[in-house]
């Protein structure tokens, strides 16, 4: 990323609704925050790539007048992981698959329920695929609670860095 911007990464399994979900939410965040400088993407540890959200994911996010029509998955790469200032993983599977494809990164990959410590066992944000909207909605829900608690530690982790 831009050495003029503070980047975060959100990883999930398929990329096709948690961290969708969480990164369009974040970035409502960021705005709203007024910190243009913090930028967010988001990947999947087993996903390919190209896959949209799915149908509960998409209408989720619409409770907070957000839109995933749009989105395409990624798959989650090293070049992702050691670009990204901070990585959000949902899961301690997700933080050890992170941790295997760059080892240097360790410091900055975190459950997302434990950022900011480095803890990689701990709260997760279980996985609401084949479940119904009511599921999507209720993992929603706590993600965006998550986002919420955290976005003033990223907003001075990007001062920071930033210098602002």
């Amino acid at each position: 990323m831009a050495p003029d911007s503070f980047h975060v990464l959100i990883v999930c399994t398929g990329n096709t609704c948690r961290s969708p979900m969480a990164e369009v939410a974040l970035r409502k965040l960021v705005a709203h925050s007024g910190m243009d400088a913090i930028t967010v993407s988001s990947a999947g540890t087993s996903g390919g790539t190209g896959f949209p959200a799915t149908t509960f994911a998409v209408e989720a996010v619409k409770m907070w007048e957000l839109d995933l029509n749009e989105h395409e998955s990624t798959a989650l790469t090293k070049e992702l992981i050691e670009r990204a200032d901070v990585t959000l993983v949902m899961t301690g599977r997700h933080h050890r698959h992170a941790f295997s494809l760059a080892p240097d990164s360790e410091g900055n990959v975190y459950l997302l329920k434990e950022y900011p410590d480095t803890n990689p066992e701990g709260g997760e944000i279980d996985d609401p695929i084949g479940c119904s909207l009511d599921v999507y909605n209720s993992v929603f829900l706590e993600i965006g609670e998550e986002l919420g608690r955290i976005l003033p530690i990223l907003i001075t982790k990007a001062q920071e860095k930033l210098k602002v």
